[in-house]
């Protein structure tokens, strides 16, 4: 009988055991899956951030843009033609 009761308390632990790690098991995982939730929102903002700054760069290299800048902002202005030397290679 003594040995009946051994075993029975060593299953017991065994189960008792078993449900923790289920327990921790499952928190872990929404504990993950709330990160990733964060981190794939995260990611959208990049993405959403990158596609801005790529229309940016567009608008400012834009030809008639640099023209404008050059001539409102620097006080540019095209050289007359008598001024312009085109050299051959």
């Amino acid at each position: 009988m003594n040995v009946r009761l051994i075993i029975v308390l060593f299953i017991l632990t065994l189960v008792i055991g078993s449900a923790l790690g289920v327990v921790h098991t499952r928190h872990e995982s929404r504990r993950q899956s709330v990160q990733l939730g964060l981190l794939e929102d995260q990611r959208d903002a990049f993405i959403a951030e990158w596609s801005r700054l790529q229309l940016e760069q567009a608008w400012l290299a834009d030809a008639s843009q640099i023209e404008s800048k050059a001539r409102d902002q620097l006080g540019m202005q095209s050289p007359d033609k008598i001024q312009i030397l085109v050299v051959k290679p």
